[in-house]
C-alpha cells in the first residue's frame, strides 16, 4: 500500500509541471497588457512602461519569467492582484470555503440520490422506473446549467417567491466568519434565523450544481451494477440463499463501487468548472465568480494562479480517490 501511494505522489510532479506550464502560457494568450492596466492610463511614458515591465519581470526572456514564476510557486509566493494588491493566495483562501461549501453540498445530493437511482434501475431493469430515471439522467447532463439555473430562479425565486435569488445570506445578519463555511459560522453566531437564511440561499445553486454529477453518478451506478449482477460470485450468493438486501449490498455494491467512486472523484473537476457559471449565476462570492470577474479586469496573476490553486485541489482529490480503493476493495490492498 506504501509503494502504491509513493507511485501515487510521483505522479503528481509532472502533472504539477504540466499544469504550471498551462497556467503561464494560458495568461500570455489573453488580449491585453497587464502593464498598461497597472499604469492605470493608455498614454503611459516609455519611461514608465519600462519601469513597470522591470517591476513584474516581464522585460525578461519568456523562460526565465517561467523560472522565475516556478521558483516563487515553490516559496509560497502566488503573485498579488493588480487591482486589490492583495496576495493571490490570500484571496484564494478566503474565498475557497465559499466553493467548497457549495460543492460538497452539490456532491452529497449527488451521491444520496445517484447511487440508490443507480441501484433501483440496475435491479429494474426495463422497468418504468429504469427508463424513466435514466431519460431524466440523459435530460439532466445535457441541461446546460446557465439556462437550468435562470429556469429555477424564474420559477422559485420570482414566481413562488421561495428561495432568494442571489447571496450566501441574508443582509439582515451579520456576524464574524470564523471558519468561512456560512452554515456553520451562522450556527456558531447565535442570531435566530441566521442557520436557515444560510441554507435557503443554498438550495438552488447546490441543485444546478448538483445536476450533471448526480446524471452521471446514476448511470455510471446502473451499469456498474448490471456488469456485476452477472459475475459468478452474486449467482453463487444468490444460491446460498442469502437475502436480496445482503446479495446486493455486500456482494454486488461493493464491487460495483470501484468505477463509482471514481466517477465521483472526476465530478470534482467538473464541479470547479461548473461553479464558475453557477456563482455567477447566483452571485456566489467564491472561487469561480472571482475568477470571472478577474478575467475581465484583466487580473492576470489572479487568473493565472487562480488556475493553478484550483487545479492543484482537483490532483489532490483525485489522489485521496485512487487511495480509497484500497478501502473498499481489498483485492487493490493486496496487490
Amino acid at each position: 500500500m506504501l509503494r502504491f501511494i509513493f507511485s501515487k505522489l510521483l505522479y503528481l510532479i509532472p502533472t504539477f509541471i504540466g499544469i504550471t506550464l498551462i497556467s503561464f502560457s494560458f495568461i500570455r494568450l489573453l488580449p491585453g497588457d497587464p502593464v498598461l492596466l497597472m499604469a492605470g492610463e493608455r498614454g503611459v511614458s516609455a519611461e514608465r512602461y519600462a519601469q513597470i515591465s522591470a517591476q513584474l519581470g516581464y522585460d525578461k526572456p519568456i523562460w526565465q519569467q517561467y523560472l522565475t514564476y516556478l521558483g516563487n510557486l515553490f516559496q509560497g509566493d502566488f503573485g498579488n492582484s493588480i487591482v486589490t494588491k492583495k496576495p493571490v493566495l490570500t484571496e484564494f483562501l478566503q474565498l475557497f470555503p465559499a466553493t467548497v461549501e457549495l460543492s460538497l453540498v452539490a456532491i452529497i445530493i449527488a451521491t444520496v440520490i445517484g447511487v440508490p437511482v443507480g441501484v433501483i434501475a440496475a435491479i429494474k431493469r426495463g422497468s418504468w422506473f429504469d427508463q424513466i430515471s435514466m431519460t431524466g439522467a440523459l435530460v439532466g447532463f445535457s441541461m446546460p446549467i446557465f439556462w437550468w439555473g435562470l429556469l429555477l430562479i424564474i420559477f422559485f425565486s420570482g414566481t413562488l417567491g421561495w428561495t432568494p435569488v442571489s447571496g450566501r445570506i441574508s443582509l439582515m445578519y451579520y456576524f464574524p466568519q470564523v471558519t468561512g463555511f456560512m452554515l456553520i459560522d451562522s450556527l456558531l453566531s447565535g442570531q435566530a434565523g441566521a442557520f436557515k437564511s444560510a441554507v435557503s440561499h443554498l438550495i438552488l445553486p447546490s441543485i444546478v450544481l448538483a445536476t450533471i454529477p448526480l446524471a452521471v453518478i446514476a448511470r455510471q451506478t446502473r451499469s456498474a451494477m448490471l456488469e456485476v449482477m452477472g459475475e459468478d460470485y452474486v449467482r453463487t450468493a444468490k444460491a446460498k440463499g442469502l437475502s436480496p438486501a445482503r446479495v446486493i449490498g455486500v456482494h454486488a455494491l461493493r464491487n460495483a463501487m470501484i468505477p463509482v467512486i471514481t466517477t465521483i472523484g472526476l465530478q470534482i473537476g467538473v464541479l470547479m468548472a461548473g461553479a464558475i457559471l453557477t456563482e455567477t449565476i447566483f452571485s456566489w462570492p467564491g472561487i469561480g465568480k472571482w475568477m470571472i470577474d478577474s478575467i475581465s479586469r484583466r487580473d492576470y496573476p489572479v487568473v493565472q494562479s487562480g488556475l493553478l490553486l484550483t487545479a492543484g485541489i482537483v490532483m489532490i482529490v483525485n489522489l485521496l480517490v485512487d487511495l480509497t480503493y484500497g478501502l473498499i476493495n481489498p483485492r487493490i490492498r493486496r496487490q
